[in-house]
């Protein structure tokens, strides 16, 4: 299963994601195996504190967490090393912002990198759940960096739309579902 869940910051979407994974843990014939793939790079008072905050989250469920800043190939790699289970990403915007802009990313392959991580993320993973932010809904213009990264950031969420088996964007902390099989 791979699902798509977006919203707005401090929507509830991390977590509705943390629940989704734990719903789909424990609807397996065994106890599966969480692990959370961190893509916040720790920079400054309120990046350490939004870590901090979605560590205090998930505290007690089990996960194990996976740092990977930049290329989910990578990740991927190590979790080919471990037990299959069942894996959340958190948060493709980070993800994205890093690819994009960090000097370990892929730069202008950013999409195509992020793409084929998914991909095999997908195959060694039970169950995919990817958080992402919805940064388009605003009206305000950009600096020509910030409307790029907001142009890939799209690009990328459409195309996991499509990949995924389930989109769900979180309002207010209520799942409004957009696609489900």
């Amino acid at each position: 299963m791979f699902h798509l869940i977006t919203g707005g910051s401090g929507s509830g979407k991390s977590e509705y994601a943390e629940q989704k994974l734990m719903e789909y843990a424990s609807h397996s014939k065994r106890n599966k195996k969480r692990y959370y793939i961190a893509t916040m790079m720790p920079f400054g008072k309120e990046t350490e504190e939004k870590i901090a905050r979605h560590r205090r989250l998930r505290a007690g469920k089990g996960f194990e967490t996976i740092e990977c800043y930049t290329d989910l190939k990578k990740a991927a790699e190590i979790l080919q090393t471990k037990e299959t289970g069942s894996v959340l990403l958190e948060c493709m915007s980070n993800l994205v912002a890093n690819e994009m802009y960090d000097p370990s990313g892929a730069g202008e392959n950013a999409e195509e990198s992020i793409l084929a991580g998914i991909h095999k993320l997908q195959k060694v993973s039970d169950d995919l759940v990817v958080v992402t932010n919805e940064v388009f809904s605003d009206t305000l213009s950009y600096d020509e960096f910030t409307l790029a990264y907001i142009q890939l950031l799209g690009h990328i969420n459409a195309a996991l739309a499509q990949m995924a088996d389930e989109v769900v964007e979180v309002v207010y902390g209520i799942p409004v579902i957009h696609k489900q099989k």
